[in-house]
């Protein structure tokens, strides 16, 4: 039941807390009926509680990440204030799929009862459409932010993203939060990680010193002597150290495969799957560079080969690329431990021809050398944002909720977020 308890707070004479309240008044707000409630007073698994999203936020770890991501959300907002980003508010109803890879949640208004069922099981024809063509739930920011980065030079936000993928993880949902952000007139890969990780350490550092902070560490202290699966506090300490303190390490992706390559011959490790320069990194092989390379904090893997990259991506410039080896692009992805990819960003191609090859080369809807209408569902009006006029820029998203995961020791991302949605999982 919920209570009003009026009293008097004053020093406690016993050991082991400082004050108690001497209670002279108690109200009864709303009545609860203890025999059917579905939460009681037992350790209960993080499973069975994601079957009562409405009601697990009432759980004191549960409201204490509710807070976490309110103070993040406001440090986040701080930092981009004092470094002149402007907030943007992008949409959330798009006309394309920003990554290609087609694991999109399509719009449509739901069909009236009263109408012609065998004419709404056909595939309604464009101009019977809502919107006049396909239209699509936003898998990420980043191309209409670039549009607006172009007026006003560096721009973020923090918004929903959807995704439909299948996938059964603990670092997968359907609906997620990202923050992205892009900065026009940077031409190198390596400003837009020092601004990735000046912002995560003002996170980290902004963590330490607050009361959230404070009261996750207690948590995590009791939960050593429960059935938790949370890390312990020396861990979660550890990790929100390894964020403020740095530089942190930046290697190529050539010469993390060199390492886990290095890592197997050895006997040091072994790996479900065998790591190979054309098939990309693994979680199992992420998580092995954060712990080994990464000293257990944060580490950028650069330069990726542009065959498993998209098509937006700049080639790589960096003397240090081997330029034998397969092409790459400037790009980083951001690994920590456990939780593996926290952030992925790049150069942006501000070129036209360049574009308009790469996408091409990528299979993406043909682009012409004419401008075309932004609604038709293509491309053409990205293309249009180099056609009249760019300038060299790049950009970067990240996880929200997989970083209030890393910040608060939770290893499943259905644990940080109040109402998550997940392949055949959309409660409340």
């Amino acid at each position: 039941m919920i209570l009003t308890v009026t009293g008097k707070w004053t020093p406690s004479p016993g050991q082991g807390q400082s004050h108690e309240l001497q209670v002279n008044q108690v109200q009864i707000l709303g009545e609860n009926d203890a025999t059917a409630y579905p939460i009681q007073k037992k350790y209960q698994s993080p499973e069975f509680l994601r079957t009562l999203p409405h009601l697990r936020s009432r759980l004191p770890i549960n409201s204490l990440i509710l807070r976490l991501r309110s103070l993040v959300t406001a440090q986040v907002t701080n930092y981009f204030a004092e470094h002149d980003f402007v907030q943007c508010h992008p949409p959330i109803i798009t006309s394309s799929d920003c990554e290609g890879a087609g694991e999109v949640f399509t719009v449509a208004p739901e069909v009236p009862s009263s109408s012609d069922k065998s004419s709404s099981n056909q595939i309604k024809k464009h101009e019977d459409m809502f919107f006049g063509s396909p239209k699509y739930l936003t898998v990420s920011s980043q191309l209409h932010l670039e549009a607006l980065a172009q007026s006003v030079n560096k721009v973020w936000t923090l918004s929903p993203t959807f995704r439909a993928e299948k996938s059964d993880t603990a670092r997968h949902l359907s609906e997620f939060y990202m923050l992205e952000a892009e900065l026009a007139f940077v031409d190198d890969a390596n400003v837009v990680m020092d601004v990735v990780e000046e912002m995560l350490r003002s996170v980290a550092l902004k963590l330490q010193e607050s009361v959230v902070g404070q009261e996750l560490l207690e948590a995590r202290a009791r939960d050593q002597d429960q059935e938790s699966t949370s890390v312990s506090h020396a861990t979660l300490a550890q990790r929100w150290q390894g964020l403020a303190e740095g530089p942190w390490p930046r290697i190529s992706y050539a010469v993390a495969i060199r390492h886990l390559k290095d890592a197997v011959a050895q006997g040091k490790v072994e790996f479900e799957y065998a790591p190979g320069h054309e098939d990309g990194l693994q979680t199992e092989h992420e998580r092995f560079l954060a712990e080994s390379l990464g000293r257990g904090g944060p580490i950028f893997v650069t330069d990726y080969p542009r065959n498993i990259k998209p098509f937006y991506m700049a080639p790589s410039n960096d003397l240090t690329v081997d330029e034998s080896a397969a092409p790459t692009v400037a790009c980083f992805d951001l690994l920590v431990p456990e939780i593996c990819e926290l952030v992925g960003g790049s150069m942006r191609e501000h070129r036209l021809e360049q574009l308009l090859k790469s996408m091409e080369e990528q299979g993406l809807q043909q682009a012409s050398d004419d401008s075309t209408d932004a609604s038709d569902g293509s491309l053409q009006w990205y293309v249009d944002l180099r056609r009249y006029g760019s300038v060299p820029h790049g950009g970067f998203g990240l996880g929200f909720d997989r970083l209030l995961c890393y910040l608060a020791g939770v290893p499943n991302i259905r644990d940080v977020v109040s109402f998550p949605r997940w392949h055949k999982r959309c409660d409340c």
